[in-house]
């Protein structure tokens, strides 16, 4: 008797042994813990995601162990491979080369990972900001200090009192649909690109909320007053920006802005104007361009065929980049249109400002000329000499004896 319970109480010990040794070795596991993926069927999780985000590093084939059941409820949902993965099919997925098929979306729908989204946000909220924000502060910071140094442009000579008409109504409507559209379009542009990082933090994310939402709807509508004026404004005076001979002298003395009592002779637009109407054009056709990919999503791709003609053009290698890439997901494409059309738009801007200083409060009787389209004798003959003596032609009138302009040697 005594001799079947010792070998009962033998094999009891033996039995226990492993389970012994096992407890062991799930206490010796807690120094190490793992993330607890169960609940996702061994898929990443959302402090996976955002870690990878923050740069840490996240195993790629993180699984919460290697039998599928350990899936639990999700092995239904999963299908036949329950918590188990295939690689090549990630590789796939991410790089955009699956057969994805889906009911209804297009080819975007069919782009299930994208990560060069992240590389789009951190460039929109860090250098666009920074850099563009820094160009517009810059640049109103240089013309107040010019304005401090030079003061007012004013009218030298002995105002007449009699009126030339410089711009005809439909020429100032095309001047001023443009020009409103465009600074709606700045205020707005700026409030939704800059909005969440300095209005959120002052006033809450309710009231960014709803200055964003009517700045979208303004900002979508008004585009197309801007595109018109833009068109208008090209057809009226295309013909007088073209560059001549005289902007060379007008360059030679910078206009005759730094210098009081100088006075280059110019056609209608002096080489100044012509450089701004030239930025507007360009630019601002830049920028239609862009905006109108943006305002129809996935409809408009540029900038992949854009990049094929620059690669095959060698101007990539010319300033010593890369080949740029020729094959964009219709999420890239978007990407590359956002940021394009805010940092030519933040040129523009910048562009703008400077005109709107000298047709303002930089130059005496500028304003008049977009304002009420007469501007006085004096000022066209000291600004604009030559385009005077045209009107004065055609009008049949005698060119005055004093016309003579300061030299502008």
């Amino acid at each position: 008797m005594h001799r079947l319970f010792l070998i009962c109480l033998l094999s009891l010990t033996m039995l226990a042994a492993p389970g012994v040794q096992a407890q062991e070795a799930t206490e010796g596991a807690t120094e190490a813990p793992q993330a607890d993926r169960s609940a996702t069927g061994g898929a990443q999780t959302l402090e996976d995601i955002l870690a990878r985000q923050r740069g840490e590093e996240v195993p790629d084939r993180a699984r919460a162990g290697e039998d599928p059941d350990s899936a639990g409820a999700m092995v239904g949902q999963l299908g036949a491979l329950g918590g188990s993965s295939d690689a090549d099919v990630w590789s796939a997925l991410r790089y955009g080369t699956a057969d994805v098929t889906v009911s209804s979306g297009g080819a975007p729908a069919r782009v299930l990972i994208q990560d060069n989204g992240m590389w789009w946000l951190n460039f929109r909220q860090g250098p666009l900001i920074k850099y563009g924000g820094w160009l517009l502060l810059g640049t109103i910071a240089f013309l107040a200090l010019f304005f401090l140094i030079r003061g007012r442009i004013r009218i030298d000579g002995e105002k007449t009192g009699r009126t030339v008409t410089r711009f005809k109504f439909i020429e100032r409507f095309a001047h001023w649909l443009m020009a409103g559209s465009f600074v709606l379009l700045g205020l707005t542009g700026l409030l939704v690109l800059m909005g969440r990082k300095f209005i959120i933090p002052t006033f809450g994310h309710e009231a960014f909320a709803t200055a964003a939402v009517a700045s979208k709807w303004i900002h979508n509508n008004v585009s197309w007053a801007f595109m018109l004026g833009l068109i208008l404004a090209f057809i009226f005076w295309v013909a007088h920006n073209i560059p001549n001979k005289t902007d060379l002298k007008w360059i030679a003395v910078g206009g005759g802005l730094f210098k009081k009592g100088v006075h280059p002779p110019a056609k209608k637009f002096n080489a100044g104007q012509k450089m701004i109407f030239w930025s507007v054009m360009i630019l601002g056709a830049s920028i239609s361009a862009s905006g109108l990919s943006l305002l129809f999503p996935f409809e408009l791709p540029m900038f992949a065929k854009t990049f094929v003609i620059l690669n095959d053009m060698g101007v990539p290698q010319l300033l010593g980049f890369g080949a740029l890439p020729e094959q964009l997901a219709p999420h890239e494409e978007m990407q590359y249109a956002q940021l394009w059309h805010a940092t030519v738009s933040f040129v523009l801007m910048a562009i703008v400002i400077a005109h709107i200083y000298i047709g303002s409060v930089g130059m005496e009787g500028a304003y008049d000329a977009m304002g009420s389209g007469q501007v006085e004798e004096q000022w066209a003959r000291e600004h604009h000499s030559l385009w005077l003596d045209e009107v004065k032609k055609r009008e049949g009138e005698p060119k005055p004896a004093n016309t003579a302009t300061t030299p502008a040697e």
